[in-house]
Parts: C-alpha cells; structure tokens; sequence
C-alpha cells in the first residue's frame, strides 16, 4: 500500500510524501516474508521502493541520496534473481543518472537496460531504455542521430499503450531539439506534452516542461522572437517548484531565469 501511495504521490507532484510513503514501504519490508511478492505479484515490493523513491528524493534536492537509493534497489534486485525487479531496477538507475546530468552513465546502463529487456522481451522498458540512449547520445554531441532514435523510442513507448512518462520522454526530446538548434520543433514537441499532462492531470513534470519552455523561447529570442514570454515560463516553473518543495527544479529555473535577469539590469542602468 506504501508503494502505491508512493507513486501516486510523486506523479501528483506531491514529493514530500511520495517520499515518506516509499520510506515506510522500506521499514516495513520483511525479506522473509516478503520476497515471495516479486513472484506473486510480479516485481519486488523493496526494489520498488528504493528504486523510485530515487526521483522524489533528487528532485526534493538531494541527488547524493537519490544515488545511493537507486544503488540499494539494484543490489537488491541482483540478489533477488528476478528479471523484472533488476529490470525495473536498472530503468530507475537510468532517469536518475539523467536527472543528474550524466550522460556516459546514461548511455552504459541504457545499453544494459536495452540488452536485459531484449532478453527477456520486456518492450516497455526496451522503449525507455532506446530513449535515454538517445538522450545520451545527443548531449555527446552526436545530435541528428539521438533525435531520429529517440522519437523512433517514443513510438515504441506509445505502441505498449503507455502514457505516464510521456511528458518526462518529450521534455528529453525538446532538450534535443535545442541541443541542435531547433527551438520551433522543441516548442511543438512540449505543446504535445503540456496537453498531455492537461489530460492526465499528473503535475509532476510541471516545473520542467515549463522551464524547457522558456529555454526555447529565450533560443528564439536571438532571432528576434518572444523574448518577453521566456521569462513568463521561467517565473511559472518557479512558482511550481515552490509549490511542489522541489528544490533541484527550483535550482535549475533559477539558474535559466539568472541571464534574463541580468540582461534586464544591464539595459535598465543609464
């Protein structure tokens, strides 16, 4: 029940208590008794929880705890010997390295994520998997290629009828978008995902998606385009943030929001 708890809250945008449930799941996890649930139930409850409450626990502001989380849930899942728990494992230990920004980590435990899910025909976590090597291999520079495997991805995702981590996947796309140099199609790509989040009524990528935003406009804005709406996104992704206890994304809006700032000082001064 803490588990479940734990993920709804995070996808609600709740990250205190998504956290706080996933702690419990933790203290209440009895290996004895409780190792059985992986095969009953299909993946292991402790796994789950120390894997995922890596994503709360970074964007609280604590990515130190966040990586030894997802590393507590991948010992556990490789003594477990359950495919689908280290599966599982492994994807979280992915997202995580991303959050962090790290990208040959990305692109070594995505290639292993996509070799166990190739084995064991698990399509869904292939798909992530396809996606955050591409994500990798776009910030190492290797753009144009990154961006064809990460929508080929994004197809394979939607083919699984998933839509959760959609707006999570398009806001790495639109990343890539302006990692090229192509503000106009990251701006479609995060219209798509800002619906997406609409429909669903899940606020927990709300601060990126916004602050994605504003880092396109603001690309726009040396082509004499909307420079005055980035900082209407950068100040809404603050906003939510704070709202959310969000630190991490609290921290990077601040930081895409400073040279807006700056350049406003500069200007105003006679």
């Amino acid at each position: 029940a803490h588990r479940v708890m734990g993920l709804n809250m995070f996808w609600l945008g709740e990250m205190v208590q998504s956290r706080a449930h996933f702690e419990q799941g933790i203290a209440l996890y009895d290996p004895q008794q409780h190792r059985s649930h992986a095969f009953v139930y299909g993946q292991d409850p402790a796994v789950l929880c120390r894997s995922f409450a890596a994503r709360p626990i970074w964007v609280l502001g604590y990515p130190d705890q966040a990586l030894q989380s997802i590393r507590e849930g991948l010992t556990l899942a490789r003594e477990l010997n359950h495919p689908f728990s280290l599966v599982y494992a492994l994807a979280m230990v992915v997202v995580v390295h991303q959050f962090r920004g790290e990208g040959q980590e990305v692109r070594q435990r995505a290639e292993a994520l996509i070799t166990l899910s190739t084995e064991q025909h698990f399509p869904h976590w292939l798909a992530y998997g396809t996606i955050l090597r591409a994500w990798a291999l776009t910030m190492q520079g290797e753009g144009a290629e990154g961006v064809a495997q990460m929508r080929q991805g994004l197809v394979a995702y939607q083919t699984t009828g998933a839509e959760l981590q959609r707006p999570y996947f398009l806001s790495l796309l639109a990343e890539a978008y302006q990692k090229v140099g192509q503000p106009e199609e990251g701006l479609t790509v995060l219209a798509e995902a800002l619906a997406i989040v609409d429909k669903t009524g899940g606020p927990s990528w709300d601060a990126e998606l916004n602050r994605r935003k504003g880092e396109l406009l603001r690309m726009q804005q040396g082509k004499g385009q909307k420079g005055d709406e980035a900082e209407e996104y950068f100040q809404q992704a603050l906003n939510i943030a704070r709202r959310q206890q969000a630190k991490s994304f609290e921290l990077r809006t601040a930081m895409s929001l400073r040279p807006l700032l700056q350049q406003a000082d500069f200007l105003s001064k006679p």
